[in-house]
């Protein structure tokens, strides 16, 4: 029973952008591993911004500066 946990920061991630991770992953997991997708658990957990750090600094200060994913 393959078990796949996603954590993201919480900032806007869409319902149908879960589904698609969700079934990406699902699709991705029977190819590689040849699991039944039936067995297959992913859950998308989102994280808030206070409770995410990186390179020393919650994620919600780095956002407050203008620093993001795309702009580091």
């Amino acid at each position: 029973m393959p078990y796949v946990k996603i954590e993201v920061t919480r900032e806007g991630i869409t319902r149908e952008q879960k589904q698609t991770l969700i079934s990406g992953i699902t699709k991705l997991i029977t190819e590689v591993l040849d699991k039944d997708p039936k067995l297959t658990h992913v859950v998308i957990q989102e994280i808030e911004l206070d409770d995410w750090g990186y390179a020393g600094e919650q994620v919600s200060v780095l956002r407050e500066k203008g620093i993001t994913a795309n702009n580091h």
